[in-house]
């Protein structure tokens, strides 16, 4: 059973011209967004080829009442019908967000309209909020954003599937409020997702690369990562996306290819201040990745400022490293893999793995228009 709901939907017409038409959506009655159209008011005539639609994930007017406070929402995707995503159009700042993450997933973390999906809450126990993951199963990334990041649009011919034969039968939008808001205010922050039915050959996916471990204090630490995709595929990537906290100074990552010499050949796929917007930017290489190859990813920590061991974690006060790499394969399925992980520093750094030679440790620290950083430790 279902009851109506009504928002607001934009449809590219012309290409140029975007017609803002009323609708009637539908939530089941545990809040839940749908996409589905029920009730269009007003007439509106679509030529063949605007098959382009939008639908908007957006927080139901939340109020964060703590610091660090993470909170998802869910949609539940039309079943037995395919969609594919081809663009994202964030609905958030970074003076609110400190940023928000969507999930593609087989059976969301919670049924309730919103919930704590925190991977640690600050205050367990005096949360009114279920606790959950973002997903209960079937955890995907598809798209991530921070620091006022722009609109992304996929390349030509490029999409996310999800909806029938696929594992993705939800999209869950996480946002990371960093500081609560006045009690009389309320967010509705999110994430409107540009999608067509028209079927793609090139499906896209997203495979994370990060880290755990420690940094000490007063230091230039290297937190890194790396791994090898054996599933017999090759993948093209066209867009990445670095994301740390505030000691992040450069994320670099790389694709590795070892000749049959043994040498490996280094190549970087994108590196950036993780400061600046953190939005998807294109690979600065499209070469194919192939299956017996390597990916890897360097975060480059200044911690000069504390004065005690930052931890990885999920605060503004602990880091992350994470490197994000969008690609898409042509006639296949997205890689099984969704993430690269490491333990960080102090067990794992790139010059242990007696598996990798010809190491970049300049490039990959270094931004060409900014001071050389000194050796990490």
């Amino acid at each position: 059973m279902a009851v109506s709901d009504r928002f607001y939907w934009e449809i590219d017409v012309t290409g140029t011209t975007k017609w803002k038409i009323d609708f009637y959506g539908v939530r089941d009655m545990k809040g839940k967004h749908m996409l589905q159209i029920l009730v269009v008011f007003g007439f509106v005539t679509l030529s063949c080829s605007s098959d382009v639609q939008k639908f908007s994930l957006l927080m139901p007017d939340v109020q964060p009442d703590r610091d660090e406070l993470y909170l998802c929402t869910p949609a539940k995707i039309v079943p037995k019908k395919n969609f594919y995503i081809v663009g994202f159009e964030p609905n958030a700042t970074m003076d609110r967000v400190h940023h928000m993450i969507l999930f593609g997933c087989t059976t969301p973390g919670n049924d309730d309209p919103y919930w704590d999906c925190g991977e640690m809450s600050m205050e367990r126990g005096k949360n009114s909020l279920k606790e959950s993951p973002p997903c209960s199963s079937g955890t995907h990334v598809i798209y991530a954003w921070a620091r006022n990041a722009k609109s992304l649009t996929l390349p030509e011919g490029v999409g996310f599937q999800v909806g029938e034969n696929t594992a993705i039968n939800y999209l869950v939008i996480q946002i990371h409020y960093s500081h609560k808001l006045p009690e009389n205010v309320r967010d509705s922050s999110g994430l409107t997702v540009v999608y067509t039915e028209t079927p793609l050959n090139k499906l896209a996916g997203v495979i994370l690369l990060g880290t755990g471990g420690e940094i000490p204090p007063k230091s230039l630490t290297h937190l890194e990562v790396d791994c090898t995709i054996n599933e017999g595929k090759t993948i093209h990537p066209f867009a990445y996306r670095v994301h740390t906290h505030s000691l992040g100074r450069v994320v670099a990552g790389y694709t590795i290819h070892r000749d049959e010499n043994g040498k490996d050949h280094w190549k970087l796929l994108g590196k950036r201040d993780p400061m600046t917007p953190q939005m998807f930017y294109p690979v600065f290489n499209k070469s194919p990745i192939g299956p017996e190859q390597r990916l890897a990813a360097r975060c480059t920590m200044d911690s000069s400022s504390r004065e005690s061991y930052t931890y990885v974690g999920p605060t503004n006060q602990n880091e992350m490293c994470n490197f994000y790499l969008m690609y898409y394969v042509e006639n296949s399925s997205p890689l099984d893999r969704k993430y690269c992980m490491s333990e960080g520093p102090p067990i794992y750094f790139w010059k242990r793995n007696d598996k990798l030679n010809h190491i970049p440790n300049f490039e990959a620290s270094t931004l060409y228009d900014r001071p050389q950083l000194i050796q990490a430790k």
